[in-house]
Formats: structure tokens, C-alpha cells, sequence
């Protein structure tokens, strides 16, 4: 019997995601959304792709989140994109509502599960998250860090022509324009240097614009094939557990002196969903860059609040 993880959001990042987890055949999969049609369309045409690369598991889907039950891990994308004239406190207003909404009917199914938030605004939402179902917090944590990560090693890859498998990158901070790519401490194994050198920050403001120059492209909608990848790559180290170096968004008790927030920093992902938050040894401009972003984080934390009032 496979495990089981259950995707609640049948959009773009919900879809992908059980695509790459039934396809991959390491657990069967639930995809839950509102839109039962087009959670069933999903599920049907991902049923297809199955036979081809020959994986058996199993892929359900549901408007009924009773179905989380029993899950080995829960994924969190529901919620709003943000559009044309829409602020950041009508983005948080409308995302918390969901959420609040799914978390009433969930908490009671998910206890022993691994939930992991995608939704955005994403160390807010991580954080309403922790709030509502009250889990522990290396048990419910956001996924925005490997994404960015990704980005960063992608463009690291492409600047010093060396394949991607050469390249460890890491990224804290919020998952939004105030991320910190971190240079010392992403290398080129096959070279065995830290990331340094003239073009450095070109590198870093590419990540941390990627995903804005994503949207404009599209013109409509967001990012989904690298966002699924990552989330993928979560679950992955969940379910095999494989120890997984990456960047998470979690709840702060103290780490780098910051508490009752959410946001991006270094751990170690395996079975047991969190195993170690890891604290780097930042230098001053590295301290700084990272201070900011979770002193954006909590400004967003206070426009949470005031909607939630």
C-alpha cells in the first residue's frame, strides 16, 4: 500500500503537483478542489499518463476535504492569484478567508500529517496556517525557499555554463522581493568554489525578480512547472524519506533572533517533516539583507491582522 498525499487545489501549481507525485509512483494522490469537474478532468487525464510511465499509483479526486484523512502529507495551493488592482491586504483578506474556511473543516483530519503551505502571500499564509490547525511546527511548514533556490541555481548554472547537477544554491528570506539569495554558501561542486565574482549581484536580482518576469510574460497566471518540481521534491524526501537540504518557510522560536513569524531559512527535510532548522553564520551584509526581509514579513503580519479584524 503506497502512501498517501492529498492536494488541495486543482489549479495549475495543485495539478502539476499530483501529476509529478502519481507519475513519479511513490504515493497516491488526492486532488481536492472546489471545482470537482475540474479536479475529476485532472485527475483523469493524469490517470492516462500512468500506463506510459508505468507507475501504479493511484490518483482520486474530490470537492470533499474529508478525503484529507489519513493523508501522509497534505498540500496546501488553494487560494487566489493576485491580479491588476488588487492590494496586498485584498490578496491576504481573500487567501485567509479560504484558508480559514479549509482549515475548519480539516483540523481534525490532519493531526498526524505533514502539511506543507503553498498558497501566497507564502510565509503569511504559513503562518495563518500554524495559527488555525495549532500542529507542531516541523510538522506544517511553507514551500517557497526550494523554488527560489532553484531559480538561483538555475541562473548560476546558466552564468558559469556548468550543468545544473553541479550546483547547490541556497535562498532565505521571504518567499517575495525581499528573498536573500545567499552566494557564500551556494557553490559549483565540480569546481568546489563558493558563488563569488563581479557578476554575483546580477545573479542575485535576477531570483529575486524571476518570478515577476514569469507573470509578465504569461500575462495571465503565474509559475507552475518549477513551484510543482519543488513541492514534488518535498514530498519526495517525506515519503523516502531522504535527508533534503533546502530552504523552508517555518515558525521562528528564537532562530536568528526572531520569533512568532514565518519565513525562509535552512533545514533538513526527511520523514518527520522539519528534522533540523540549520543556522548559518551570516556575515553583516547578509544579517542585514535577512533582518529587512523579516521586517517586511511582519508588516505583512500586521495587514493580517488588521483584515482579519
Amino acid at each position: 500500500m503506497l502512501p498517501k498525499v492529498s492536494i488541495i487545489g486543482a489549479g495549475n501549481v495543485g495539478g502539476m503537483s499530483a501529476m509529478r507525485i502519481a507519475n513519479s509512483g511513490i504515493a497516491d494522490c488526492v486532488l481536492i478542489d472546489i471545482a470537482a469537474n475540474l479536479a475529476k478532468a485532472k485527475q483523469l487525464d493524469v490517470e492516462d499518463s500512468n500506463p506510459v510511465l508505468k507507475s501504479d499509483s493511484k490518483i482520486l479526486s474530490t470537492d470533499n476535504l474529508a478525503e484529507v484523512k489519513d493523508s501522509d502529507v497534505v498540500v496546501i495551493t488553494a487560494g487566489f492569484a493576485r491580479k491588476p488592482g488588487m492590494t496586498r491586504e485584498d490578496l491576504l483578506k481573500a487567501n485567509s478567508s479560504v484558508l480559514r474556511d479549509i482549515c475548519g473543516k480539516i483540523s481534525s483530519y490532519v493531526k498526524d500529517s505533514i502539511v506543507i503551505a503553498v498558497t501566497n502571500p507564502l510565509d503569511i499564509m504559513t503562518f495563518f496556517l500554524h495559527n488555525e490547525l495549532k500542529m507542531k511546527r516541523t510538522r506544517l511548514f511553507g514551500m517557497g525557499g526550494t523554488l527560489d533556490s532553484s531559480r538561483f541555481a538555475n541562473l548560476i548554472a546558466k552564468e558559469f555554463d556548468v550543468p545544473n547537477r553541479d550546483v547547490d544554491a541556497l535562498v532565505i528570506g521571504a518567499h517575495d522581493n525581499t528573498m536573500v539569495p545567499l552566494p557564500r554558501f551556494s557553490f559549483i561542486k565540480s569546481k568546489d568554489v563558493a558563488i563569488l565574482g563581479k557578476d554575483v549581484e546580477k545573479i542575485i536580482n535576477a531570483t529575486i525578480n524571476r518570478g515577476a518576469e514569469i507573470v509578465s510574460l504569461y500575462g495571465s497566471g503565474s509559475a507552475y512547472f518549477a513551484p510543482s518540481a519543488s513541492v514534488y521534491k518535498v514530498v519526495e524526501a517525506i515519503i523516502t524519506n531522504k535527508k533534503f537540504k533546502t530552504s523552508a518557510s517555518v515558525y521562528l522560536e528564537g532562530e536568528y533572533g526572531l520569533n512568532e513569524l514565518c519565513i525562509g531559512v535552512p533545514v533538513i527535510i526527511d520523514k518527520n517533516g522539519i528534522s533540523k532548522i540549520i543556522e548559518l553564520n551570516l556575515n553583516e551584509e547578509e544579517s542585514i539583507r535577512f533582518q529587512k526581509s523579516a521586517e517586511a514579513v511582519k508588516i505583512n503580519l500586521e495587514a493580517l491582522k488588521r483584515c482579519l479584524i
